[in-house]
């Protein structure tokens, strides 16, 4: 896309009613924007229908809770909220972001009981996140920062403060050429890259890291049952940095990545085999249906 996404024609659900886009602002001291109070979805609709809406609609409300901040609508009314915005904006394939907030309030410290928490849903088309890599294989640098432990902060959560290293990570693998970054996690097993999951094969079967410490990402869960449908062996399990050098595929999930083939983690290569190819179109067809 060019231009700037504060500088866009189309509507954005704002705390129950549709805004224009440019009017879709919050006051500087909005709690989250100092202190990260933030959770939020990113999703995709194909062909009009948003794919595993609902399941984005329930774990957006659970990150809410697992941050102490209640969400004030229902599974129901953001699942409304969501094709409200699709159809003010005439979008049947697209990418949906919904943000839950602590707003500006009361309370302009760490503690913010008595500030609003808002919602904001926002959609527009979004092509491949990895650009070309989606069908030639990403380029992955390593990112020199590790996911966090979840007795440091919910990890289960998808919680905004969970990205800033991700932005960071992202930034520093651009610098070198790379598409994205992978972590280690805080015990140095192999994590996750900075918005997506992964997923290793060898000897005809597959390795995914054990979501102990990393979002368990519905993209993730949908994969793993294509490939058991597929009576494809899935070890869920830590995972060793050096352990990268005998896998011989690799690709990533996430609801803007799909299923993205990766060709090179920093020293480490990879081909864009057969199975990655059926998983991937398995998944184009899955979402679809």
């Amino acid at each position: 896309m060019a231009g700037s996404y504060a500088d866009m024609d189309g509507k954005i659900w704002m705390d129950g009613k549709l805004v224009d886009w440019r009017d879709a602002n919050v006051h500087i001291l909005t709690h989250a924007m100092h202190y990260a109070s933030s959770v939020f979805e990113g999703e995709r609709a194909y062909g009009g229908k948003i794919f595993l809406s609902r399941k984005h609609s329930e774990r957006l409300l659970k990150s809410g809770e697992n941050l102490d901040m209640k969400i004030p609508y229902t599974v129901d009314e953001i699942e409304a909220a969501k094709y409200e915005v699709l159809e003010a904006n005439g979008l049947s394939d697209a990418y949906i972001r919904v943000v839950a907030f602590r707003g500006a309030g009361e309370d302009m410290g760490v503690s913010a009981r008595r500030n609003p928490v808002r919602v904001f849903i926002a959609a527009w088309k979004w092509g491949n996140y990895y650009g070309d890599a989606k069908f030639q294989g990403a380029k992955l640098d390593i990112s020199k920062w590790k996911r966090p432990s979840p007795e440091t902060i919910p990890t289960s959560a998808k919680a905004a403060g969970l990205y800033m290293i991700c932005t960071m990570s992202k930034h520093a693998a651009e610098e070198k050429g790379c598409s994205d970054a992978l972590f280690y996690d805080y015990r140095g097993y192999v994590a996750e890259a900075t918005g997506a999951n992964v997923f290793f094969v060898k000897d005809g079967e597959v390795h995914t890291p054990l979501p102990d410490a990393i979002l368990n990402g519905l993209t993730r869960q949908t994969v793993i049952g294509l490939l058991k449908d597929r009576q494809i062996k899935v070890h869920e399990r830590h995972i060793m940095p050096e352990e990268m050098e005998g896998f011989e595929q690799c690709w990533l999930t996430g609801s803007a990545a799909e299923v993205t083939p990766v060709g090179q983690i920093g020293d480490y290569t990879f081909e864009v085999g057969a199975l990655t190819r059926e998983i991937s179109d398995a998944y184009e067809k899955l979402v679809r249906e």
